[in-house]
């Protein structure tokens, strides 16, 4: 366990040293700032718009973060084949697998929560009000569904030779998902067989990461989802990470170091 502790806090330590968090949380808190600063009608109606748009831009900065970051872990320990005195401390495979999803995990734990202590900032000036609870399912929530991409992640830089590749199929995947998961078993039942066959398993089979955005929650100060299926949300987030997980080991432990 001391192991993996170590591994995690080398990669926390290089995100502080590079610049992409930085540029994000800058993007966003500029582009936040400038759609706050306008006033249509003077209509109050429109900090629900500025929420709703700050929260999908933290979704997007977020959803860059876990993935760019988890790609480059095990491809980079190659190229400056760092990852042969790591194996040899000795490191297994497995630790290392473990020890640089956890590290990405809490990477992205340490960002969610800048943008979100952010978010409510902002919020607080435009309303008198602070749902905790509703605040701390959303964060939660966010952060399981990146543990599932991040594990994704760094399956895929085990089967893919560039992170630049990796990065971009799991960007569009993950997007896919998100945006047309929730409708794959409509379509199955309209197309013909066997399209329809073929869809319909993929539905059952894929990672439904759009049961984790609870967005609206918060832009409309609804209550709070029920506790039991905010727990059952995180222990399926936890499986499918664990799946990617240990399917990444096995592939890791087969392959060749160099």
């Amino acid at each position: 366990m001391n192991k993996i502790l170590a591994l995690a806090g080398v990669v926390l330590r290089e995100l502080y040293r590079r610049k992409d968090f930085y540029v994000l949380f800058v993007l966003v808190a500029l582009l936040t700032l400038l759609l706050g600063s306008v006033n249509v009608f003077n209509d109050t109606q429109v900090v629900r718009y500025l929420k709703e748009v700050c929260l999908l831009l933290i979704w997007i900065a977020a959803l860059v973060i876990a993935v760019t970051t988890a790609a480059r872990q095990i491809p980079s320990e190659r190229e400056s084949r760092t990852i042969f005195p790591l194996l040899a401390k000795p490191v297994s495979r497995a630790e290392l697998v473990l020890g640089k999803f956890l590290g990405c995990w809490l990477a992205c734990g340490v960002a969610l929560v800048a943008f979100y202590l952010f978010f409510t900032v902002i919020t607080l000036t435009r309303e008198h009000s602070l749902p905790l609870a509703s605040y701390f399912q959303a964060f939660w929530l966010h952060w399981m569904m990146l543990a599932v991409v991040i594990a994704f992640t760094l399956l895929g830089s085990l089967v893919f030779t560039a992170p630049s590749v990796n990065s971009t199929v799991t960007l569009i995947l993950v997007t896919g998902v998100l945006l047309l998961g929730r409708h794959l078993n409509k379509v199955a039942a309209q197309l013909p067989e066997p399209l329809g066959l073929i869809l319909s398993p993929i539905y059952f089979a894929i990672p439904h990461l759009e049961l984790f955005d609870v967005r609206d929650l918060i832009v409309h100060n609804w209550k709070p989802i029920a506790w039991t299926a905010w727990s059952l949300a995180t222990l399926y987030a936890a499986s499918y990470a664990a799946l990617f997980l240990g399917s990444a080991c096995l592939v890791f432990r087969r392959k060749p170091v160099n």
